[in-house]
Formats: structure tokens, C-alpha cells, sequence
């Protein structure tokens, strides 16, 4: 029986996409907990007297808990499920969030934001696998889409409660207490979060791997019908137990394949950090400080670099499932890198005007149509079933890891007295464009095309494009996998 005897409409999409929004929260908080620092960066700054390093260990330190959490995410997810691994990220979510607007200790607000960290780690990687698990192949790109959405929606959400709470005040209002707000804000999404994510139910694809068969089948049947439930349960008991009998949810990297699996996966992963995302993201209002010369015209123009992530997110969620994830990946990487070229001329040449902020917009809308998004739907989905959670967590833990480096280093790098007199902030914008080079040849070499190929055909699908097979194998290989 294959998908032609199923067809797609019978799938509830409404359903489906309903429970991954929810999922898809865990996704907003992952963005506004980290985009919420940037608002907050020069008070904090001024509040505990910070020099660059601990500025830069500011920002990160969330990173920190986030590099534990989601390596520890793959366990939680593995052994209890990936519903209660969300329910856990968003009791962290809320300690963190009340706790950091509160402490008078550079040290506590350190511990507290570590928290936050272990909840975005965990939710960053729970919270696509998920999606991943209960959404139907023909719209898995779109579903997974939800997440770069809903980072970027956070995100976008912050910048403009950063920008309100800035709206008006008084630098030494917002050093004693204008960033506790900005902090603080984050609880009302962590208390929504609370209260919906018991209102999903468990993955199908975990609960089959618990031997949950017939919870399995439940949420199957409510997500499509009953006899298309009957068929992909047994494709995925399949998927579990075929060619190599006794699979656990670990990594065997023995296995045939599975080390370079999980490579591409780590590797797509870094790479997403080292596009210069985190400089746009994290130090937006001190770059554009620069240009406008007012905190709150920075704050301001802040939101529209979310703005226009947001429009990107939302052109490369409809596209990805139409046009394919690589031709995405590479159109993206290209106008990355214009992109970063014109910041860096701006900057180099220290134009007047708003050059600088054309290009991080223009870079926002490159690099969420094709890194934000494509890079999540392809860790979600490469890898097998059996170790589709640890693999997810190893590859986003290397992501925070790529994380720390790129948000630890920046204000070093952008700071540092003689690169600043030769460059005047240039420097690391023209190393992310040559980092930007390496991802396009790497996107090339290493990355089938993924799309409407079942989870359950990909890994067939990576071993053949890993192993230099011929381009009418990994097509073929792709079509039987589309159609199986």
C-alpha cells in the first residue's frame, strides 16, 4: 500500500498544524529569550560595570545552558517523551524569566539566564522533532516552517517591548530598571506555553518506539484516518526493526553511516550560526548605535530587522515544499553574502545615512528564507527514527556550541581598538561572508533534496548522496522514497 491509495486531503491538516503551534511556542520562547538580551545589553552593561568580555559573556552565558540542555534534551525525549520534554522546557522558560528581571547580582543573573538556556536548548531541539513526527510528508516543510515563524515572531515581539519599554525613558531609568522589564516581559509567554502544551498529544512515532502501539495508532488515525494510521504504523515499526534487528534510540556510530549522517546534520547546524545571524540578532541596537546615535531610534530600527526576518521566514515556509530545501539553501547563502558585503562597505567607509541598516535587512530576508528556515526542517528530518532524538540533540548542541563562539567573540572582535581604527566594524562582517563561501560548497556537496521523501525513506536518501552516488541514484532514490 502506498500514499496514492491515502489522499493528502483525508490528512486533519487542521489539526496537525493546530498541535504544532503549539509545539511552535516552545519555538516563540527559544526567540524572545534570546533576542530579549539585545534590548538590554548597554544597560546591563552600565548596571554591573562590565568590560567587553563580560559583555560578551552577557549575551552568551545563556548559550551555556542551552548547549547542556540539548544535549541533554535527547534523553528526556528519548526516555519520557517528547511531550514532557516540552512541559519541562516551559516550567525552565518561566523560573528563568522571573528570576533574571529580579537578581541585584551579576552572578545570579547569570545562573538564572543559564536556566533559560537549558529550556531554549531543550525546546530548540523537542520542539521540531516533534513537529517533524506528527506532520504528513507533504507538508512537512511548511509545519516545520511553524518554527523559524515562531523564533522569529518572538523575536520580532521582543524588539518592539524592548522598544516600548525605551519609548520616553531616561538612560538611568533604563539602567536601574528598564532592562528587569525587558527581562521580566518573557513570563507572559512562558505562563501560555504552561497552560497548551497539555493539550497536544504525545508523538506517534516515540509512543511506537515505547511499544505504545495502540496510543500510536490513536494519534495516527486523528491525524489522517484510520486505514492510512494502519500503514504508517507498520512502515514505522519497519523503519525500527529492518536490515538491523534490536535498535535502541542511541547513537551506534559503528553503524554503516550514521557517523556521516550526523556529521551533515552537526555540520548544517554550525554552519547556520557562523552566517553572521547572531551579530544581527544579538548586537543590532549597539551596531546601529552607531548610525542613529540614540538608544531608542536603535531600539526602533531593531524591529525592522525582525521585520524583515519574519517576511523571509514567512516566503521560505510557502516555498520550501514547492521549489525544494537546496535551491533555497543556495539562492540564500549567495544574497547572504552581498549582504554582508554592503554592511561591511557601510561600515568600512563609515557612511552617512541608512546603508548599514539596508543591509542587515536585506540579510534578514537571504537568511531566513534559506538558513532559518531549511536548516531546521533538514535536522528534523535526516535522521532515521531510531536516532532521530539523540541525533537532533548532538546536532543542536553543536549549534549553540557555533552560538557561544560567534556571540562570545563579536564584541572582542568588533571592540578590539586596532581592528576598529583600521576597519571601523568591517572585520567580522567579511568573515562571515567567507564562512558564507564554505556553506554554499558545503550545502552542495553533502545535502540531498529532502522534499515529500518520508522519514522513513531519508536515511537511504543521505547514504546514497554521502557516498558520491551517481545524480540519477540519489534521484531514483528520492522519487521511491516520495512515492513509498
Amino acid at each position: 500500500m502506498n500514499d496514492k491509495t491515502v489522499a493528502p486531503q483525508q490528512h486533519d491538516l487542521y489539526y496537525v498544524l493546530r498541535i504544532c503551534a503549539v509545539a511552535a511556542l516552545g519555538g516563540l520562547l527559544f526567540g524572545y529569550d534570546t533576542a530579549v538580551i539585545s534590548g538590554a545589553v548597554e544597560p546591563l552593561q552600565q548596571y554591573f560595570s562590565l568590560s567587553p568580555a563580560q559583555t560578551g559573556w552577557a549575551v552568551s552565558n545563556v548559550v551555556v545552558g542551552c548547549i547542556v540542555g540539548a544535549l541533554g534534551a535527547g534523553w528526556i525525549a528519548g526516555h519520557l517523551g517528547r511531550k514532557k520534554a516540552l512541559v519541562l522546557s516551559a516550567l525552565l522558560f518561566t523560573v528563568s524569566a522571573i528570576g533574571a528581571a529580579v537578581v541585584d547580582s551579576f552572578v545570579w543573573f547569570v545562573i538564572y539566564r543559564i536556566i533559560g538556556g537549558l529550556a531554549v536548548g531543550i525546546a530548540s531541539t523537542v520542539s521540531p522533532m516533534y513537529m517533524s513526527e506528527v506532520s504528513p510528508k507533504n507538508i512537512r516543510g511548511q509545519a516545520l516552517g511553524m518554527q523559524s515563524f515562531a523564533i522569529v515572531g518572538g523575536q520580532v515581539v521582543v524588539f518592539y517591548v524592548n522598544y516600548l519599554i525605551a519609548k520616553g525613558a531616561t538612560d538611568a531609568w533604563l539602567v536601574e530598571y528598564g532592562w528587569r522589564w525587558m527581562l521580566g516581559s518573557e513570563v507572559i509567554p512562558c505562563l501560555l506555553f504552561c497552560l497548551f502544551v497539555f493539550t497536544i498529544p504525545e508523538s506517534p512515532r516515540w509512543q511506537a518506539m515505547a511499544g505504545q502501539d495502540d496510543q500510536a495508532l490513536k494519534t495516527l488515525a486523528r491525524i489522517s484516518n484510520d486505514a492510512h494510521a494502519h500503514h504508517l504504523l507498520a512502515e514505522i515499526k519497519d523503519s525500527l526493526h529492518q536490515d538491523r534487528p534490536g535498535r535502541t534510540q542511541k547513537l551506534n556510530l559503528r553503524e554503516a553511516g550514521l557517523a556521516l549522517i550526523l556529521f551533515v546534520g552537526c555540520m548544517l547546524a554550525m554552519l547556520q550560526q557562523v552566517t553572521g545571524v547572531n551579530v544581527m540578532m544579538y548586537y543590532a541596537p549597539m551596531v546601529l548605535k552607531t548610525v542613529t546615535g540614540s538608544t531608542e531610534s536603535a531600539l526602533f530600527q531593531t524591529i525592522w530587522v525582525g521585520v524583515m526576518q519574519l517576511v523571509g521566514t514567512v516566503i521560505g515556509a510557502w516555498l520550501i515544499d514547492r521549489v525544494g530545501r537546496l535551491p533555497l539553501m543556495r539562492i540564500g547563502t549567495v544574497g547572504i553574502i552581498a549582504s554582508l558585503l554592503l554592511t561591511s562597505y557601510a561600515l568600512y567607509t563609515q557612511q552617512t545615512g541608512y546603508l548599514a541598516l539596508f543591509g542587515m535587512l536585506l540579510f534578514m530576508v537571504f537568511y531566513a528564507l534559506s538558513w532559518g528556515v531549511g536548516t531546521w526542517v533538514l535536522i528534523s528530518e535526516i535522521f532515521p527514527n531510531h536516532m532521530r532524538s539523540m541525533g537532533m540533540s548532538v546536532a543542536v548542541c553543536s549549534m549553540w556550541i557555533a552560538n557561544f563562539l560567534v556571540s562570545q567573540s563579536f564584541p572582542m572582535l568588533n571592540e578590539h581598538p586596532l581592528l576598529m581604527e583600521l576597519f571601523h566594524g568591517a572585520f567580522p562582517m567579511w568573515l562571515f561572508a567567507g564562512c558564507c563561501v564554505f556553506c554554499y560548497w558545503f550545502v552542495a556537496r553533502f545535502v540531498p533534496e529532502t522534499r515529500g521523501v518520508s522519514l522513513e525513506r531519508m536515511e537511504a536518501l543521505m547514504l546514497a548522496k554521502l557516498r558520491r552516488q551517481s545524480p540519477e541514484h540519489e534521484e531514483s532514490a528520492a522519487l521511491r522514497s516520495s512515492r513509498a
